[in-house]
């Protein structure tokens, strides 16, 4: 950690800021979690140890609660999990995701005391629990998780006083990170990582965060079962600059930001994105003036009115499964709104971003393409450009322009994703690795089809039928793209 100080970051309080130089792309420092847990919703679907998603998982023939992709995994994971399997069996079922989490975490400081690593930065004892600032109904949800705790906490661990177990659940509650999957495609559970809970927050940050299993081994017991992230700069930071990221994400309103930050983290965003309301035009404008002609502000909010209404409607339908009836709800909103909102509506893009994946899914590839390119675009306009969420984007449109068959513009897209990713990612992330044999691919692709289309054609069809590029499978809600960096239990 010799790349970072603790210093007080004015109006913030405690802070990490940089003692050299760094340039986009650089990891200013790496991670092991304390403890992590798969999410309540996926334990039979993820494995327990290295939090890959297998369609066949073992599961443990104790407590038949852990599933693990063999026994390797089930080695490397078992110092975690050796109290836990005793303690589940005692208590008879599953406790939550809070509650299994807290438990690991004070097993590892039964064992190992608060300094668990040369690396450690701060202690637990030393994190804000917020649990003064916590509203009343998530009081009772506190009180509820340390009643079940204290039922599921074996009499024959060391046993902690209320204080010290309500302070380990204040701290998961604000500052739990989410751990994603293998790809880094879909949130699968929560860890707690103490040097990154130093990092302040912006909404313009100089820094991201991400979980890299990388080419992890299961020799490599202590990265294989407690995760790493890695903290990255997004672009030059001199030395003594205040080192941030963004807590929530940066396609909502400032009003909204704010609120999420104030409910979820307990402070006041000052930054000068905030402050200013800087893009917010955007996120809810108007189309440009059109041969002279433009929208009026009354005909602005009547469609972004509409358009929040039928976000609500496709929501619905997509959460039964309804996908031809997404596609039907977003096309009509679409053909009202998209003479009034502007590109960079949060509306729109919301369903621009909805109908490229379904449509993907159902595999209209010309109408996906045509939408990701556009919600892409309008990503462009507003984040920053080294960002996960444009990366990712990018990469998608990519795809979904290779599958319909357009490969200049598929290409582009993949390149385009693959510079973000080499930058939040790195070269040793799985996604990044995709994305440059996906790379390679199109830009072979690309030289043949301005040799000869028709072998192009041919040769794509072959391709096709093996499938070397895939969306994600089935679509996702709305607002599983636009997470928060730490998770919090609703």
């Amino acid at each position: 950690m010799e790349n970072v100080a603790i210093f007080d970051s004015p109006g913030k309080g405690r802070g990490l800021k940089a003692t050299k130089e760094f340039w986009a792309g650089d990891v200013i420092f790496a991670e092991p979690s304390v403890a992590a847990v798969v999410f309540d919703s996926l334990l039979e679907r993820v494995c327990h140890s290295c939090f890959r998603q297998q369609d066949k998982l073992q599961r443990c023939g104790q407590c038949k609660v852990a599933h693990y992709c063999d026994r390797t995994c089930q080695r490397a994971g078992w110092a975690e999990h050796k109290q836990e399997c005793g303690a589940i069996k005692a208590y008879g079922k599953t406790p939550n995701e809070n509650i299994r989490l807290a438990a690991r975490i004070l097993w590892r400081l039964d064992k190992e005391g608060s300094i668990m690593s040369d690396m450690q930065l701060i202690t637990l004892d030393e994190l804000e629990d917020h649990i003064p600032d916590m509203q009343e109904d998530d009081l009772k949800d506190l009180k509820v998780d340390i009643h079940n705790f204290l039922d599921y906490w074996p009499r024959t661990s060391k046993q902690h006083n209320i204080d010290d177990i309500s302070h380990i659940f204040g701290v998961i509650n604000c500052n739990g990170f989410t751990v994603s999957d293998q790809r880094g495609l879909q949130a699968v559970g929560v860890g707690l990582f103490l040097n990154l809970c130093l990092v302040n927050h912006n909404c313009w940050p100089n820094c991201t965060v991400i979980l890299n299993h990388g080419n992890q081994s299961a020799v490599n017991t202590m990265f294989h079962s407690q995760r790493r992230i890695e903290l990255r700069s997004l672009g030059k930071i001199e030395e003594g600059e205040e080192l941030t990221v963004s807590y929530v994400d940066f396609l909502n309103l400032s009003e909204e930001r704010q609120r999420q930050l104030k409910t979820q983290y307990f402070f006041d965003c000052t930054c000068e994105h905030c402050k200013n309301h800087i893009k917010d035009d955007l996120k809810l404008g108007g189309v440009a003036e059109v041969d002279g002609v433009k929208p009026t502000e009354e005909q602005v909010k009547e469609a972004t009115e509409y358009c929040f209404q039928m976000l609500e409607k496709m929501e619905s339908a997509r959460l039964k499964g309804d996908y031809h009836e997404v596609v039907k709800i977003c096309k009509e909103c679409i053909e009202k709104t998209e003479p009034v909102l502007a590109d960079t509506h949060i509306y729109q893009l919301r369903m621009w971003s909805t109908l490229s994946e379904v449509q993907a899914y159902l595999q209209f590839f010309t109408d996906a393409a045509d939408y990701s390119r556009k919600m892409v675009e309008g990503y462009m306009k507003l984040y920053p450009p080294n960002n996960a969420a444009l990366g990712m984007a990018s990469m998608r449109a990519g795809v979904s322009h290779w599958q319909a068959g357009e490969i200049e513009v598929g290409h582009a897209m993949v390149c385009r994703a693959y510079a973000i990713l080499m930058v939040t990612h790195g070269p040793t992330h799985p996604i990044t690795k995709d994305l440059e044999a996906m790379r390679v691919q199109t830009e072979m692709e690309l030289r043949m089809f301005k040799q000869n289309e028709y072998v192009y054609h041919s040769m794509r069809e072959a391709a096709l039928k093996n499938k070397p590029m895939a969306m994600m499978h089935e679509p996702r809600s709305v607002d599983e793209g636009i997470k928060n960096l730490f998770h919090r239990k609703k």
